[in-house]
């Protein structure tokens, strides 16, 4: 059987199909285009599964997706796509495709395609980052997914970080999410500097005043995030994912500012940059 994963991304979707060898038969990104909607979306995924699959019949679907589905209620929650919270978009997906589906967390997939086949493969305890336009993570723990009682497990990205700190759109003052996500780091740059300027074009001029300051403070709120996720599972390993994790500084100045965080005498939890790019939650969906 041919296995089908579908990346429900903030910005792409991404489609992939492997054969029974897990080798790729076709793959696709479109937009997102999250403000057109959540009918917009529901469509977009219709039709890239209907292109990547013309030439089979018989395939399996798994489906990676930010935020997680209510054990109470089925519904998509905790989600920073935010037309996606409310709505029971694993039974429209089915209903639309004619096929049972599974579908999983977008942070619990990159991990486990980490875990499996990627940087982190070998390690027992696994906890998968994403940094992007949200923070999330995932935890796996023996080749297996560990979605927690309420399938929360792993959402560090809104741990308080800061009591009576920024606003996040989940409610909450201080989450991690509005500290080191993407927008938030481009933010506070503006909020510095009075420059908007991308993720990209920042990490490039850190060497004045306003980036030093700038930089102190993502890796402050960087190393107390995660100096916080190892207290508590200990992980075998840590891998980040998302765009921020194409940052350099973060394997060294960040691995040192959440080692001095850590509560033990001994602290030497690997940080792994992902070896599957921004694929590893696609290639993750089709493990499902």
């Amino acid at each position: 059987m041919y296995k089908v994963g579908i990346d429900l991304g903030g910005t792409k979707i991404e489609g992939i199909c492997l054969d029974e060898k897990s080798q790729i038969v076709e793959r696709k990104r479109v937009p997102t285009n999250q403000q057109e909607g959540y009918g917009s979306i529901l469509n977009s995924i219709s039709v890239l599964v209907s292109d990547i699959t013309k030439n089979i019949s018989d395939y399996s679907i798994g489906i990676c997706t930010p935020g997680a589905i209510s054990k109470k209620t089925g519904m998509i929650k905790n989600s920073n796509t935010q037309c996606l919270i409310g709505m029971p978009l694993k039974g429209d997906l089915e209903k639309i495709l004619g096929k049972k589906i599974t579908m999983e967390n977008d942070a619990n997939c990159f991990a486990m395609a980490e875990a499996t086949m990627g940087a982190a493969a070998g390690y027992s305890v696994v906890f998968g980052v994403i940094m992007g336009t949200g923070v999330g993570g995932g935890i796996i723990v023996d080749g297996k997914i560990h979605r927690g009682r309420t399938n929360i497990a792993g959402e560090w990205g809104h741990h308080t970080l800061h009591q009576n700190g920024n606003k996040c759109y989940c409610g909450k003052l201080g989450c991690v999410e509005t500290y080191i996500s993407g927008p938030a780091l481009e933010k506070r740059w503006f909020e510095i500097t009075g420059k908007k300027e991308p993720l990209t074009t920042i990490v490039q001029n850190l060497d004045g005043t306003a980036g030093k300051m700038w930089k102190k403070e993502f890796l402050d709120n960087f190393g107390v995030g995660l100096a916080n996720v190892i207290d508590i599972l200990d992980p075998d390993a840590i891998v980040l994912g998302g765009g921020i994790s194409n940052i350099d500084f973060l394997y060294i100045d960040g691995r040192d500012s959440v080692y001095h965080k850590v509560f033990s005498d001994l602290v030497d939890t690997p940080i792994l940059k992902n070896k599957l790019g921004d694929s590893a939650g696609v290639f993750g969906a089709a493990l499902l």
